[in-house]
């Protein structure tokens, strides 16, 4: 199936406009020329063309989706897509009242964009554009085409307009995030004494797949090693195994991480998780409407600093949803190279957060928790609140 079920139908905007036009406003801007996978799906309201789901490369170019947006003019936007997109638009049509599907590469790409902005007037405007989401050859013939422009960076005020979910979008959080949950617990009854690293992963990989998730990747430990490469190692008894996944769900990420071990979990184990069990809850503590992200932040590194193992343990919590790290960012570099920005900004309701404490302890391995919670009108939400404690394997 090449077209996602969408939230709204053909003739309905699928987003806030007044929203996006205050931040567009906000930022200078009076187009957006929207080019990554992401932030076109979003502002197509979830539609992503299939055929370029896992690779973007086709001949001597690669797939360019672009999304032309004017502040208070919705009756003149674009869609720039592949050529094969003609047949997705005759199924289910998009929303934009002008559609072209007439791209093989990049640069015809950039090329039709560039006419559809000469067309409606806006030559000379301040044109948002994604500097990591579009290639060189594209932005060449951009320049080309469009002199008089002026391009302005406008990654922030996207990353802005998507920071807060619609309940809509919730709901596909949560299913990604219970269907992640589910599927790892049916992989750490299901495995047992020397099931390798590999043939776990690939487990997973099904289990996610047969209910629905598009599966992305998954980070694996074994035992006293903290490396979480998929490997030949195989699970021992009295082991431990982390699960640090990623789904897909109609373009929404869950990311989640559970710990299992095979048999019974000893007292030492059970001391080490209730550790990292303190860490979340603290920082959960935290995670309501108004707080300031680095409030919640400091919560969670307070309660870290208080427990055992805190030399060797890490927190850590980043905004998610249609890609892994996204507003609000509340730390910077750590460990992903940016900014936190949002930390001195209140945490708002649609806001989905991925919160994780990580043990590297130096005999029992790599002990881990990541939950995702999603900021509502009175609190917060765990979503996929399930399996948080020692999974016994082999059951």
């Amino acid at each position: 199936m090449n077209i996602a079920p969408r939230d709204a139908t053909s003739s309905t905007i699928p987003f806030d406009q007044a929203r996006v036009d205050r931040i567009m406003d906000e930022a200078g801007l009076d187009v957006l020329l929207a080019s990554s996978k992401h932030n076109v799906q979003y502002l197509l309201g979830g539609y992503k063309f299939i055929f370029f789901s896992a690779m973007d490369a086709i001949g001597h170019s690669r797939y360019l989706p672009v999304l032309i947006y004017e502040k208070g003019a919705p009756e003149r936007a674009c869609y720039v897509g592949n050529r094969m997109e003609g047949g997705e638009h005759q199924v289910n049509p998009f929303w934009t009242p002008s559609v072209q599907a007439v791209a093989w590469g990049t640069v015809d790409a950039a090329n039709a964009a560039a006419q559809h902005l000469k067309k409606i007037g806006k030559e000379r405007a301040r044109i948002g554009y994604e500097p990591s989401f579009l290639s060189v050859d594209a932005w060449q013939a951009l320049n080309d085409a469009l002199p008089d422009a002026t391009f302005v960076p406008a990654t922030g005020a996207l990353e802005r307009i998507r920071a807060i979910k619609t309940p809509q979008e919730i709901d596909k959080l949560r299913t990604a995030s219970e269907l992640i949950t589910d599927s790892m617990l049916a992989v750490f009854s299901g495995m047992d004494e020397g099931a390798s690293k590999g043939e776990i992963v690939e487990r997973l990989r099904q289990e996610e797949t047969k209910r629905g998730l598009q599966f992305e990747y998954c980070l694996i430990t074994i035992g006293s090693s903290h490396n979480r490469a998929v490997s030949g190692q195989r699970w021992g008894k009295g082991e431990v195994l982390s699960l640090d996944s990623g789904g897909n769900y109609r373009g929404y990420i869950g990311d989640l991480c559970r710990m299992g071990v095979l048999g019974e979990p000893d007292a030492e184990l059970q001391d080490v998780l209730a550790e990292i069990e303190t860490v979340q809850q603290a920082a959960f503590s935290k995670c309501n409407p108004g707080t300031l992200g680095a409030d919640m932040i400091a919560q969670g590194q307070k309660a870290l600093k208080g427990i055992k193992n805190a030399a060797h343990t890490d927190f850590f919590a980043h905004g998610m949803g249609l890609i892994t790290h996204e507003m609000p960012f509340l730390m910077t570099d750590h460990p992903v190279a940016y900014e936190g920005v949002d930390a001195a900004r209140p945490l708002e309701p649609g806001m989905v957060l991925s919160v994780e404490t990580t043990m590297l302890h130096p005999t029992r391995g790599f002990i881990k928790l990541e939950d995702t919670v999603a900021i509502n009108a009175t609190g917060h939400e765990l979503l996929g609140d399930r399996g948080r404690g020692w999974n016994v394997g082999g059951r």
